[in-house]
């Protein structure tokens, strides 16, 4: 395989809210580029680029998926990402190591919440982009709403470069503005086209367009707005050069429509792609730390300096092992040789190299600068780790995954599959960083924690397929925990005769409150060795496993101090046993007569909702339970910061999702505990009861 040029490599990220038609334009690139020799589809399973079986069964994006395709004398590596905002972080990731992105909006359903989430990704990575507007051959598709949407909601200013001819079901082509011709398509799907006139419908408008477009590019330098001003006419190179810096410094988008489906509109997209979108050169140096100094470091994009890479994602098979995907920022990789994950401090060996073509690995024998590429079977590098030369360390910052907002309990369907479960689900976590997996120490149940429902259901069959487990969800106990109001001195008497030698111990406790989230204490208080010092550890023992099963409703005791304050013994008959049967009737005793009360955990939220629906939120987490601790404003929206009961909140992202449209996001973590309401308590220790 011919070494590539940097300078004619794109990394290109597809996005689009869910259903856009994302994976149907890169299909089509791909079928153009003929790369492929017919046009996959998502709607009957034949995508090359959703091929996992989860997407052919939801027809949606869940992984990214990587291909890449020659145009006109440049490769373009294309990175598909998920549009559904349960599989954003993978959208995230993905953006983070292209260059350069080409936004998709529906033409029907226009701007959507996930859009706008995209599309802040790539101003956080500074992405320039490019619109592509899809669907202009369906029912109420809508050109001119959408151009209005985009400045207004995106707040960018739109440069049309292409104009639709037809509308709906006659579709058929588009007004190239910089040449000032008519692209008529064939109704096959094939892709080809005429060059012919305008049509006299559309002339008038495609002149004021064209007159809009070289204004807007015309002040994209000094050079060009001056000639602008004098009145000197802009050649089509002074206009096609003035898209490409204005596109690059962000000034602008290039808006372009088309029909991914009908292959309409799809070479032009193409072309400004390799020539409006930046190469690794012109995106420039990348930053890290020093992996000594943990001072900023540079790579620049060159093959002359130390190689150095990032990790952005990993595929886990349980037959073929790891897939380490990763973006080459600096130097040259070869097969068969070393890298440094930085990371985590170790040498990994680099077997063979792969560029990835949808679900198919091709191998090839080394990568440079700005290629995105693979290795199998890395044993300690993951999503986020660095890889670089062990002479001149680096780590760059990859993306922090967001905290999960949703649990269940799982269950395994077959008795004795809970640790291969647990086994298998932490081997998806290296697939997918925002899995998380635990086991409640209190409930003692599995939960798993995941970035919505429909991504936990994905994470169960993906389980079943690759690893052979079956299990269900449930929702989780609250780990509810006990502790006293007051104080309390009470006697554990323990004498058992039965013939030969007995058991004796007495031990008197005096226990009391602590402060929340002080834990336990155990006081020594023994005077004149009543009780021989050999037993007292015996009765604390004795303390602490009865705390572990409280007496109102089973649950752990917390924030008690118990001091052994008195007791006897027997010189033949006491033992530590005994003594540690003696300490735990005590503690019972104790707790009962001390007011016992219950605990139920608090969480911490942030809410970001729409200006509209903050008063509707705060109503609702009223209802909840919740107390609003302050609310600050952001652009166009409100942060809700509030404390919430934890069985108030276990299906809050769906419910959130519903009141706002979808526009709301939050995080959640757990806060501290607080005494249960009366009403809550009786139904708990009611429950418990039944159990």
């Amino acid at each position: 395989m011919k070494k590539l040029e940097v300078h004619k490599l794109r990394n290109i990220g597809i996005v689009a809210h869910g259903g856009a038609g994302k994976t149907s334009l890169a299909e089509a690139m791909l079928f153009n580029a003929k790369m492929t020799d017919r046009m996959g589809r998502v709607d009957n399973g034949s995508s090359t680029m959703d091929y996992e079986p989860e997407e052919i069964k939801r027809k949606i994006t869940i992984s990214s998926s990587l291909h890449h395709f020659d145009w006109e004398k440049h490769n373009v590596n294309i990175i598909d990402t998920p549009g559904d905002t349960n599989f954003s972080n993978d959208a995230k990731n993905s953006l983070y190591v292209a260059d350069g992105a080409v936004v998709v909006i529906d033409a029907i359903s226009g701007i959507k919440v996930q859009t706008e989430r995209l599309w802040q990704y790539c101003d956080d990575f500074r992405l320039p982009r490019i619109i592509f507007i899809n669907k202009m051959d369906r029912e109420r598709a809508s050109y001119s709403n959408l151009l209005d949407d985009i400045n207004k909601i995106l707040g960018k200013k739109a440069v049309i470069t292409h104009i639709p001819i037809g509308a709906e079901e006659s579709f058929r082509g588009l007004v190239d503005l910089m040449k000032m011709k008519a692209l008529v398509y064939e109704n096959d799907g094939s892709g080809k086209y005429t060059e012919e006139e305008i049509p006299e419908e559309l002339s008038e408008e495609a002149l004021n367009l064209r007159g809009k477009m070289i204004e807007d590019i015309a002040e994209t330098s000094d050079k060009l707005l001056e000639k602008y001003l004098e009145g000197e006419g802009l050649s089509y190179e002074d206009i096609y050069q003035g898209l490409k810096e204005g596109t690059l410094d962000m000034k602008f988008v290039p808006v372009i429509c088309g029909s991914a489906l009908k292959n309409i509109g799809i070479q032009p997209l193409m072309d400004e792609i390799v020539h409006c979108l930046p190469s690794p050169l012109e995106k420039g140096d990348h930053k890290g730390k020093n992996f000594l100094t943990k001072a900023e470091d540079v790579r620049k994009p060159n093959e002359d300096e130390p190689f150095s890479a990032l990790v952005f994602k990993t595929i886990a098979d349980p037959y073929t092992g790891k897939l380490t995907l990763f973006r080459i920022y600096s130097g040259t990789l070869n097969s068969d040789s070393t890298a440094y994950n930085s990371s985590r401090k170790v040498k990994e060996r680099i077997g063979q190299i792969f560029r990835i073509e949808g679900k198919s690995q091709k191998p090839i024998d080394s990568a440079g600068v700005g290629e995105i590429v693979a290795v199998a079977k890395l044993k300690d590098t993951s999503t986020g780790n660095s890889l670089c030369d062990e002479n001149a360390p680096i780590i760059f910052e990859g993306v922090t995954p967001p905290p999960p907002i949703i649990s269940f309990a799982i269950e395994p369907k077959t008795k004795g599959d809970e640790e291969k479960a647990t086994i298998s689900l932490n081997k998806l976590t290296e697939e997918d960083p925002t899995i998380r997996i635990h086991r409640d120490e209190h409930t003692k149940e599995i939960i798993l924690s995941g970035m919505g429902q429909v991504h936990l259901e994905v994470i169960l069959e993906k389980l079943k397929r690759k690893f052979g487990v079956e299990v269900g969800l449930k929702s989780p106990k609250v780990p509810y925990k006990e502790t006293i109001r007051g104080k309390a001195k009470v006697q554990g008497k323990y004498k058992k005769q039965s013939g030969g030698r007995g058991q004796y111990g007495d031990a008197w406790l005096e226990v009391e409150p602590m402060p929340r989230g002080a834990g336990f204490e155990f006081a020594d208080k023994i005077a004149g060795g009543v009780i021989p010092r050999q037993y007292i550890p015996a009765v604390e023992k004795g303390i602490i496993e009865t705390m572990n099963e409280g007496v109102l409703a089973g649950c752990p005791v917390v924030d008690v101090k118990a001091s052994l304050v008195f007791g006897s013994f027997h010189t033949v008959d006491s033992s530590e046993m005994a003594f540690k049967i003696a300490g735990s009737m005590a503690f019972k005793k104790a707790t009962l007569e001390a007011g016992p009360v219950l605990l139920e955990p608090i969480m911490s939220m942030n809410i970001i909702v729409p200006d509209e629906n903050m008063g509707d939120i705060i109503g609702d987490l009223n209802s909840r339970r919740g107390k609003v601790l302050g609310v600050e404003g952001a652009a166009n929206s409100q942060i809700i910061r509030a404390h919430v009961p934890m069985a108030e909140v276990l299906t809050y992202a769906p419910d959130l999702s519903s009141m706002t449209g979808d526009r709301g996001t939050f995080t959640i973590e757990f806060s501290h505990y607080e005494e249960a309401p009366a009403h809550i308590s009786e139904k708990v220790v009611t429950a418990a009861k039944k159990q």
